[in-house]
């Protein structure tokens, strides 16, 4: 029965994504990189583990949606379904709010009820991280990936003197 929901949920994703990149990303260009040219970036760069990123999954880019390739190696959540409703949990913690997200945790919730506990501790972790969702990755794929990824799971604090 989860073989038949997740298949539904790949419909609809396929769907809806061409219509967020071209309505919701218009203005976004592409990565001037592809997965090849990111493999050729410094080892313990974000470009690199990226590149690795899409060689062990056997992705591809899709243009303007590079960021959400980016957050799942920030937030260490993985690529199946239930993971995926969970990063968008997590960016919703994290201050990103469009319809486009909303759908997708509704119908994620609706469809895979199951990881509801999952879920949340998601939404959680994305509150308690710096917000990144609106970040450039692009510019950052020079950057030590490690402390990145730390810097970004720190939330910030308020110094008072």
């Amino acid at each position: 029965m989860k073989k038949i929901r997740v298949q539904f949920l790949l419909f609809v994703y396929d769907k809806t994504q061409k219509l967020y990149r071209k309505y919701f990303k218009k203005k976004k260009r592409q990565w001037q990189f592809n997965e090849r040219q990111l493999l050729e970036f410094q080892e313990d760069s974000l470009g690199r583990k990226l590149g690795e990123f899409y060689h062990k999954h056997g992705f591809s880019m899709i243009p303007k949606m590079e960021n959400h390739d980016v957050h799942h190696l920030i937030t260490g959540c993985g690529t199946n379904f239930e993971d995926e409703i969970a990063m968008q949990y997590l960016l919703l913690g994290n201050g990103k709010l469009n319809a486009h997200l909303l759908a997708a945790i509704v119908l994620g919730t609706f469809i895979l009820p199951e990881y509801v506990k999952i879920y949340i501790k998601a939404y959680k972790k994305g509150q308690n991280m710096r917000e990144f969702h609106q970040w450039d990755f692009e510019s950052l794929l020079w950057q030590n990936f490690d402390h990145l990824k730390d810097f970004i799971q720190q939330k910030d604090t308020v110094i008072l003197h």
